[in-house]
């Protein structure tokens, strides 16, 4: 159950702004989901970091900012701001991200004349190192493959968690991708165009392996699937709740003895790995996965090296 004060309307509400300065952020939310096309989550998050920058700035200015005072903010404030976050222990990641989304609510502000800062341009972004992924080895994605299944006593459900498990490892689909499928998707064909972040579309192909799987599932599945309905359905028929599949991961960390960073996550990261290993190319795999930079996807050749090298010092110590 979501709590409401984690939604965007209950995360509106606990932003203390004066009353000529509300609607800034009531124009500025219409933007992010109507004309970006947001997933709720991502603004959510906005909302969170601006909740938070201005209940630091409640206490600074002592009051609510109001349309001026957010017009004349000085670079001093800001960088307040920062040095506030980093002693209350906030990581530089996080700062990153609140950063960002509050430049992106003045550049919007100046780009509709509402009002202009000109110190927001000088503000240093925290330098953040980034996260290699953490994928599992082919054997482990292989095991909780096989696995899964095994952890439900519904025949349907097994066939089910099997079939968003080799979407997600055989395709390299986020868990939302996956879930987030319609029935008239299946069967598969030999590809499948999926919508990721921002509502991008990319087309990705189907082993026959993830094909069977699906089609097992469609045999028994027990409820009706509308074609404009979930693929995916829990046992009460409603679309399938991704900590379901999550929760059946955890178990399986537990049965298999596979690492905390072992997630439904990590088996897209897997996907992403295991191909690159094989011989894939960093653009290929940067189409399929998705990722609107080749930066994010070059991360995956630092996981292949540091594989590498775990093999090469195994191999050497192992020497007399």
């Amino acid at each position: 159950m979501v709590e409401p004060g984690n939604t965007v309307a209950g995360l509106r509400a606990q932003v203390p702004l004066a009353a000529d300065a509300q609607p800034l952020v009531d124009d500025w939310l219409r933007y992010l989901i109507s004309e970006k096309q947001l997933a709720e989550l991502t603004t959510q998050a906005y909302l969170r970091d601006l909740r938070d920058f201005t209940l630091f700035l409640q206490d600074y200015l002592g009051g609510s900012a109001d349309k001026a005072s957010l017009e004349e903010l000085a670079i001093s404030a800001f960088r307040a701001w920062l040095a506030n976050r980093r002693q209350s222990g906030v990581s530089n990641r996080s700062t990153a991200r609140a950063v960002s989304s509050i430049r992106n609510f003045y550049r919007y502000l100046e780009r509709n004349d509402h009002l202009k800062n000109n110190a927001i341009h000088a503000l240093t972004t925290p330098k953040v190192g980034h996260a290699v992924p953490r994928p599992l080895s082919e054997q482990a994605a292989g095991e909780v493959l096989d696995t899964v299944g095994a952890l439900s006593e519904e025949p349907w459900v097994a066939a089910r968690d099997t079939a968003v498990i080799s979407l997600l490892y055989g395709c390299g689909l986020r868990i939302s991708e996956a879930l987030g499928l319609d029935r008239h998707v299946a069967p598969l064909g030999d590809s499948l165009v999926v919508t990721g972040k921002g509502n991008k579309q990319r087309l990705v192909p189907i082993l026959p392996a993830v094909k069977e799987a699906v089609d097992d599932y469609l045999m028994q599945c027990p409820h009706p699937l509308p074609p404009k309905g979930p693929l995916f359905i829990g046992v009460r028929g409603k679309r399938l709740n991704p900590r379901i599949i999550q929760g059946r991961i955890q178990h399986l960390r537990g049965a298999l003895g596979l690492p905390p960073s072992a997630t439904p996550h990590a088996l897209r990261h897997s996907f992403a790995t295991h191909l690159l290993s094989h011989g894939g190319d960093l653009r290929t795999i940067q189409e399929l996965m998705g990722h609107a930079s080749l930066k994010s996807t070059q991360h995956y050749t630092e996981v292949d090296t540091a594989r590498l090298l775990d093999v090469y010092d195994s191999a050497s110590n192992g020497k007399d």
